[in-house]
């Protein structure tokens, strides 16, 4: 996978720019503030339709604009593919494959894979369980694209429940058929999503657990899926239940947790209430590793994401590193970069060029960021 192009139309801090590429390596190098971020957060999010850091998309729209513009030429299995997305809110946002409109977000996102590594990636287990299930669905996402569909259809299920639970206001004597209602569908949609959670997660240990080996040399990695459904569940072995077992476990938890969800008024149980927690040598990560051991499990979980692409539709994905060597020491500096396929093409952000040893900045396109103006070096 190769981006050739991008462009961008009122893009965060951008008017009307468009960047093309020739190499398997890109350098964006500048001083902070200057966009650089900006410009690898636009094509993170033509593969996966979300932001690096804004909220909602009305943010990615530059000051004093109301539509933005983003678009891409891209290169898969020797085909050349345009994405393009228009946002303009409160209007539903326009997705365009060769010029031709998707209605469904995973028929977009299908058609591009990328890995990103930011330096908030850094803080993944010392962050909230939020953080967490985000890079996980995000990690799922670029293998299985439809899983986003299915999150949506979960939270909009989740969001109408809720809205139900603050309408009865506490009270626990209401009719609640129609809570009865959106606990099916919430069971069936979340339990799918719980299944896929914890497979995905075993297949990723694996490779992530040697990926881990090799950079520490004697440490030990191993994840544990925390389900507020059916409990812990560790990576390390093949999940011997199917999905109707999650189902059976959800309606339970729900039936149990009913009157505490009406007294809430909110839905306190089920897949958006789900952790992850690391463990090196069987020692939680979050208590006990230390700044450098946090970093190796997250650089270990990030180059197991590349391999696991490759492995499963057999495509290079495309590697965005956002201001991440300068956090690493050297050791974990050179594994990522000598770890990286030659066939991978990688985005860089940089202050400067000082991070790089002379033999990788061969073959390297880099390109300055200067008062919203790219100049190539």
């Amino acid at each position: 996978m190769f981006i050739k192009k991008l462009s961008l139309k009122n893009y965060r801090n951008y008017s009307d720019i468009s960047i093309n590429f020739n190499s398997e390596k890109i350098l964006f190098i500048g001083k902070n503030a200057q966009g650089k971020t900006n410009l690898l957060e636009a094509v993170y999010y033509l593969s996966s339709l979300d932001s690096l850091r804004a909220k909602s998309d009305a943010e990615l729209i530059k000051w004093n604009e109301e539509i933005c513009n983003i678009k891409a030429e891209v290169k898969k299995f020797d085909v050349d593919i345009e994405l393009e997305v228009t946002i303009n809110p409160p209007n539903r946002k326009k997705l365009k494959v060769n010029g031709l409109n998707k209605n469904k977000s995973s028929d977009f996102i299908s058609n591009m894979s990328t890995v990103c590594f930011t330096t908030n990636d850094l803080l993944l287990l010392r962050g909230t369980p939020d953080d967490r299930r985000k890079w996980l669905d995000l990690a799922i996402s670029q293998i299985f694209p439809a899983y986003v569909e299915r999150l949506a259809k979960y939270n909009k299920i989740r969001t109408q429940k809720n809205n139900y639970l603050k309408s009865l206001k506490g009270n626990i004597n209401s009719d609640t058929s129609m809570l009865d209602i959106w606990n099916e569908q919430l069971a069936i949609t979340g339990s799918n999503i719980i299944f896929i959670r914890i497979n995905f997660l075993y297949e990723l240990q694996k490779i992530a657990k040697e990926k881990h080996k090799q950079i520490s040399e004697n440490e030990d990695l191993s994840i544990v899926y925390n389900s507020s459904i059916i409990g812990d569940v560790p990576s390390t072995e093949k999940f011997e239940h199917n999905n109707e077992y999650i189902l059976e476990n959800f309606r339970k938890k729900l039936e149990e947790k009913k009157q505490e969800e009406i007294i809430r008024g909110q839905s306190i149980i089920g897949s958006h209430r789900d952790d992850i927690s690391f463990f090196i040598n069987k020692s939680e990560a979050k208590k006990y590793a230390s700044q450098g051991q946090q970093r190796t499990i997250v650089l270990s979980l990030k180059l197991a994401e590349l391999a696991f692409i490759k492995e499963k539709i057999n495509i290079n994905a495309i590697l965005l590193l956002d201001d991440v060597l300068a956090e690493l020491d050297d050791i974990r500096q050179n594994y990522l970069l000598n770890a990286i396929d030659k066939d991978t093409q990688t985005i860089i952000t940089s202050v400067d060029t000082l991070n790089f040893k002379e033999e990788y900045l061969k073959n390297v396109e880099i390109f300055e960021i200067k008062d919203n103006k790219i100049n190539i070096l």
